[in-house]
């Protein structure tokens, strides 16, 4: 059984970026766990409007002090690098050194994470309360790092359900040592895989997809965007799922899905604090999936928001995401699966007037009892706005309850051969 906190802390030392082995790495840890399909996509392949970069890795990277003394060292974090640095060896003045610094002085303690994927340069990133101590002189500067003609790296996995139409899941394996952005994602999305092999019977297929962030999601939809244009019912894009924050829920494109519907009724039933958001850009890949071209349903499940305090900084760590976090979120992920997996329209098999319902074991003999009233309510609504014309989600937001408090009476009432799909 997969442990997600422990997954995560396999997970995050390891230096990621659009491209590169950290990514590899990582692809091969989650194998041990979910049975990957990895493809590559070669350096220079075009992509819509979009072109595959360069492959780059690093092996290391510091700044030496005049004395020797290193004052940032990549080993011993690796947000310190600018992310697609290219490589430099050589003695520079403060003055220079200060042009290749990043810093984020609204964070003075944090090391901020900062990229440079599509223009060549080199730099390093560190807290702005480190950056203001440091003293006139010559430092010395290395980096071991390599940008070349190479691939890009992503992965997916696949579990045939009884019909065509497909929900996926979406994650980003790009982001280096940050917990909740994206790691805590990829090891969501990796156990709902085994949530959904071990559950029998599913209607939908599943697909897994884990890809490096924008340009990952744009190489998938360039080969198979139109597969799953045709296939999919909606899907779900998922990252910093693991700290102990309120719950956001962002829409689809379209606003009124039912996956809208249903994530917004479990929550609102959960009795965690929630914010419903429109659908909105930039945000994450729901982007390029929701794209015009395609305009496929994908809504996103997080617990903090885009843009708090400890995003994209070294503040985002083992200490911000917790297992209660994920096992929070993944309750309710799970959820909206089960929902999903009952969200038919029902027929009443016997619709004129209520049925004798002691007849079926579902009534007491015993009338004008308060006990048990809230199940009647169920029971009886069910029925009643079981005509063809109304799914689930219908009846759970027509009659007040939490549409997983239905799933398994719904299932009772089919027993008894008073519903069907």
């Amino acid at each position: 059984m997969i442990k997600m906190y422990d997954l995560l802390k396999e997970l995050f030392p390891i230096c990621r970026s659009l491209t590169g082995n950290g990514v590899r790495q990582t692809f091969e840890i989650l194998k041990k766990h979910i049975p990957l399909e990895v493809q590559e996509f070669s350096s220079g392949t075009k992509c819509f409007d979009w072109v595959i970069p360069d492959e780059w890795n690093i092996k290391s990277a510091w700044i030496k002090d005049w004395n020797g003394n290193k004052i940032v060292d990549f080993s011993e974090h690796n947000l310190h690098i600018l992310g697609y640095s290219i490589p430099y060896s050589g003695e520079i003045t403060l003055e220079d050194l200060k042009k290749h610094i990043y810093t984020d002085p609204e964070r003075p303690d944090a090391i901020p994470y900062r990229t440079s994927y599509y223009e060549k340069r080199w730099g390093f990133c560190m807290s702005h309360r480190q950056f203001e101590t440091l003293k006139e002189g010559k430092y010395q500067v290395h980096i071991d790092s390599s940008l070349k003609p190479g691939s890009l790296t992503l992965a997916e996995a696949f579990i045939k359900g009884k019909t065509e139409k497909e929900i996926f899941f979406s994650c980003y394996v790009c982001h280096p040592s940050m917990a909740d952005d994206s790691i805590s994602g990829v090891v969501m999305t990796t156990k709902l895989y085994e949530y959904l092999k071990n559950r029998k019977d599913n209607y939908y297929s599943y697909r897994f997809i884990f890809v490096p962030e924008t340009i990952g999601a744009i190489a998938y939809l360039s080969k198979y965007g139109e597969m799953l244009k045709k296939s999919t019912f909606c899907g779900m894009v998922l990252t910093c799922v693991g700290d102990p924050g309120d719950f956001n829920y962002k829409k689809t494109r379209q606003g009124t899905h039912s996956l809208d519907r249903i994530a917004e009724n479990i929550l609102k039933h959960s009795g965690f604090k929630h914010h419903m958001h429109d659908f909105f850009l930039p945000g994450s890949d729901e982007r390029q999936y929701s794209s015009p071209g395609f305009n496929i349903p994908a809504g996103s499940l997080m617990r903090s928001f885009y843009g708090l305090p400890k995003y994209h900084s070294s503040q985002d760590n083992l200490d911000f995401v917790t297992e209660e976090g994920l096992n929070q979120t993944f309750d309710i992920y799970t959820k909206i699966i089960e929902a999903f997996e009952a969200d038919f329209k029902y027929l009443n098999t016997n619709p004129f007037c209520e049925p004798f319902l002691s007849k079926y074991g579902l009534y007491s003999t015993l009338g004008a009892q308060m006990d048990g009233s809230k199940y009647i309510k169920k029971v009886l609504s069910i029925l009643n706005f079981s005509d063809g014309q109304h799914s689930l989600v219908d009846i759970a937001e027509k009659t007040g309850f939490c549409i997983s408090d239905l799933l398994d009476t719904v299932k009772i009432l089919e027993e008894k051969g008073l519903l069907k799909k």
